[in-house]
């Protein structure tokens, strides 16, 4: 067969003539086959082929492959990707476009707005359930408390001392009037006790100094690298001086050896040219 380079340009396909992709993870082939099966008369042989895209889908994802929860979400994918045409029994409901296409509910975020940020949220919240408590002690140890916390956190965002007024006249506006402490003759805790809470030391601090603390343990205990230095050298010249004065020298007696071969520049007495 000749060919013709003129009929082979008219073939040629570019991606932005073709068919959009629904799901480009899945390749083209996979949207030619898929779209081959939807175009099947007999439901027999659909149901055939889309049992074999599946598996080939499977394949794709082997560690996937064997999970029912993935099944389903293979039989669904195969429905988008027929653009909802394909007609055949599914082990699964049959989406549908209204479903897939649905948007979820905008969530609302909390917007809120205190008048004393420094607080937090969870101070309004704890006075709230104060007001509902009936009268008593118990009520009266809350607000004690929530007063406390209160001063606390007014210490750590404003790094200075805060009178106990300051705190009974925040608590009577948060709570509407109703937890007033004014005329509370008991004083809270001191601005310096709150402090030493506030300035806890971090994780990493901890970390730190349980590392020295070990260090300086395991120090402690091992003994100093010269102490036996000075006890080794007197025992060795201890026994240097006790060696016998009239020992005999090997170096001596080798050299006066005529068969001794010592250094490179040895040279015996009987052999003054060093012949061997």
């Amino acid at each position: 067969m000749a060919y013709n380079n003129e009929e082979s340009i008219n073939y040629l396909e570019y991606n932005s003539q073709r068919e959009h992709l629904i799901i480009p993870e899945y390749g083209r082939y996979v949207q030619k086959l898929i779209n081959q099966i939807t175009a099947i008369e007999d439901r027999e042989k659909r149901n055939k082929g889309a049992r074999y895209v599946i598996s080939v889908l499977g394949n794709l994802n082997p560690h996937l492959r064997d999970v029912p929860d993935f099944q389903h979400k293979l039989w669904d994918q195969l429905f988008i990707m027929s653009d909802f045409k394909l007609d055949i029994d599914s082990p699964f409901p049959i989406p549908t476009r209204e479903v897939v296409q649905l948007k979820p509910e905008r969530l609302t975020y909390p917007q809120n707005f205190p008048k004393y940020r420094f607080y937090g949220n969870n101070i309004k919240y704890m006075i709230d359930v104060a007001r509902k408590w009936e009268e008593g002690e118990l009520k009266n140890a809350l607000i004690i408390v929530i007063a406390n916390h209160m001063k606390k956190c007014f210490l750590s965002w404003n790094k200075d001392t805060v009178t106990d007024e300051v705190i009974f006249n925040h608590l009577l506006e948060l709570s509407n009037g109703e937890l007033n402490l004014t005329a509370m003759k008991e004083e809270l805790s001191t601005s310096q006790n709150l402090m030493k809470v506030n300035k806890k030391q971090s994780n990493k601090t901890q970390f730190f100094t349980k590392n020295e603390t070990a260090t300086n343990n395991r120090n402690q205990n091992r003994p100093p690298a010269n102490q036996n230095r000075p006890q080794q050298n007197n025992n060795r010249n201890q026994n240097a001086s006790n060696a016998k004065p009239n020992s005999p020298d090997n170096t001596k007696a080798n050299l006066n050896n005529p068969n001794y071969k010592g250094g490179k520049n040895f040279k015996p007495k009987n052999n003054p040219n060093n012949i061997v």
